[in-house]
């Protein structure tokens, strides 16, 4: 605000006449610091000097340069000065360019009546203190608006715990001009032994530094703001200390020094401190939550992989050569564990099993329910006679099926039994896909057609009682049997057009499956769920597939 010694608020009177302008300043120097200027061209190197006037009254006829033309370069620079003409005629013309350019706030005919004058220039000076209130008030919120968002903008720069911590030291400090500033974190009700601070190397500021445990302490402990100055401060400073809390958390502890070289906060500057230190506050929760999610990610990713490791286990990964038929099984999850999984079980009697199964969902809680069937199954075929598939399926549903229905989980599953020495192949199918057998002759003349087995029952967990039944066949040298998971089936294929036009993406199905199947002149299972997998980059489920090939020798 304009105001002069003994918080006068500064007038000037500007006219060249020297006795009136010795009235005005006698009529006002009591309540005003009053100016003069016996010419416009004074009166602006006069503004020049001493900056903003709350009232400015200035003769209208003046040599050199009119007191409308005066008044109109003053509104410029010093916008909240309140203007008033003097004038002796009444010039229309002139009145209207003075309230237009000059913004005049009234203006008086000579001569004029002391009384009236006073009257005016009181209501004058009353307005200009009112608006410079209210610009001031305007200015400051729009300051705090701007160092807000400054704050709040470097405090978006970054999620991670640490460097949030030295964001909110740094910000702080630079937006309020501290010469020193610190914080420490809170954890478990206890400062932490880290310190994050801002300022120089200064003697006051590591002296500051020093000193500030028993402050932080007690702030720690009151979760209220405390304000110190005097002598117990380097350089007879300021300091703040303010806690930081979210939902009654608190996160941290931070602390302003400020020496008395430099112009002392304001109320105003404590108040907006602690109104940013409150989004300071949100930041830092937002960072620890974030740190702790990343920390739970990680630890979620190593037991993944230790899960991951265990079904792998789990899965028979070899087995050993067999001179009259191969079996090929690979299994890939579309996430670090899942539902699929294969069995291959030689009996002591001789006989061959091999097993395909899906678990509804994916994820760890398939891959829980995939281990437990594992386990339950390899059980059932350790036994002394080798038992039938599907005698299997309904020991399997009996035991699972509580487990399964509580938690709204299925199994389908294909479990097939193959006796080398004969050839013959019992299986049994509880609501999966349906197997595929084929002759797998090196005549290429011929053209082959897989046979579906389509005998099936419903899929495990779903009653009480597996209801279903078995089916066998004879498998001859050249024959393969095949059984997949829905993820292949269901994948993704790219079919080039041979016009030009756009690729066609669609599922494989199993007629896509055995046109790749027919591309390969040796069933090579790895390399088939490569080509699969090649067009979908995206795994969206678990991609197992298991094949029991008879072989053709020169016995047979």
């Amino acid at each position: 605000m304009s105001r002069g010694d003994g918080r006068k608020l500064k007038l000037m009177v500007v006219d060249d006449e020297p006795d009136n302008l010795d009235l005005l300043f006698r009529t006002f120097r009591r309540d005003f610091q009053v100016f003069k200027a016996d010419s416009a061209l004074k009166a602006l190197q006069i503004l020049d000097d001493e900056g903003e006037m709350a009232v400015i009254i200035s003769d209208q006829r003046m040599p050199e340069m009119n007191g409308t033309e005066f008044l109109g370069k003053t509104v410029e620079r010093f916008p909240d000065t309140i203007r008033i003409l003097l004038t002796g005629y009444t010039d229309v013309e002139d009145l209207v360019e003075a309230i237009n350019s000059g913004q005049v706030f009234k203006y008086i005919t000579k001569p004029w009546n002391p009384e009236e004058l006073k009257s005016v220039i009181q209501q004058a000076s009353e307005t200009y203190k009112f608006f410079k209130q209210r610009t001031n008030a305007l200015r400051r919120a729009l300051r705090r608006e701007s160092l807000y968002n400054d704050v709040v903008s470097a405090l978006r720069e970054s999620l991670d715990y640490s460097s949030m911590l030295q964001t909110i030291v740094r910000t702080l400090g630079e937006t309020f001009d501290a010469t020193g500033c610190c914080i420490r974190s809170v954890e478990e009700g206890r400062l932490s032994l880290q310190i994050f601070s801002y300022g120089g190397d200064a003697e006051n500021v590591q002296t500051w530094l020093s000193q500030l445990e028993t402050s932080m302490q007690a702030v720690l402990e009151s979760r209220e703001t405390q304000i110190q100055q005097g002598p117990n401060h380097p350089d007879n400073g300021t300091e703040i200390i303010l806690p930081l809390t979210y939902q009654h958390d608190l996160l941290a502890v931070l602390a302003l020094y400020q020496d008395n070289s430099i112009s002392s906060w304001s109320e105003d500057d404590i108040q907006l401190l602690e109104v940013v230190s409150e989004q300071a506050s949100l930041a830092l929760s937002q960072a620890k939550l974030y740190q702790r999610t990343v920390e739970l990610a990680e630890q979620m990713r190593n037991e993944l992989k230790v899960a991951s490791q265990i079904q792998n286990n789990l899965l028979r990964q070899s087995w050993p050569e067999f001179d009259t038929f191969r079996v090929q099984a690979c299994c890939h999850p579309a996430r670090e564990v899942g539902g699929d999984f294969f069995e291959v079980f030689i009996h002591p009697q001789g006989d061959i099993w091999v097993g395909l199964g899906d678990v509804s969902g994916k994820g760890v809680p398939a891959a829980l329910f995939m281990a437990s069937a594992i386990s339950v199954m390899r059980r059932e075929l350790s036994v002394e006679t080798s038992p039938e598939p599907d005698q299997v399926m309904q020991n399997l549903n009996q035991i699972l099926s509580d487990d399964l229905v509580s938690n709204n989980h299925f199994i389908t599953m294909v479990l097939a039994r193959y006796t080398p020495s004969t050839g013959h192949l019992a299986y049994a199918n509880a609501g999966h896909i349906y197997p595929m057998v084929w002759a797998n002759y090196p005549h290429p003349s011929l053209t082959l057609e897989p046979t579906f087995l389509k005998t099936r029952g419903i899929p495990l967990g779903i009653l009480p009682v597996w209801k279903g039944k078995g089916d066998s066949l004879t498998l001859n040298p050249g024959d393969i049997f095949l059984v997949t998971s829905d993820g292949i089936t269901e994948a993704t294929v790219v079919h080039e057009a041979t016009d030009g036009s756009p690729a066609i993406r669609s599922m494989l199905q199993q007629e896509g499956l055995w046109k790749l199947l027919q591309q390969q002149e040796q069933l090579n299972l790895d390399g088939l769920l490569s080509a699969i997998r090649e067009h979908n980059p995206v795994q969206e489920d678990d991609q197992t597939i298991l094949s029991l090939e008879v072989l053709l020798t020169d016995e047979n």
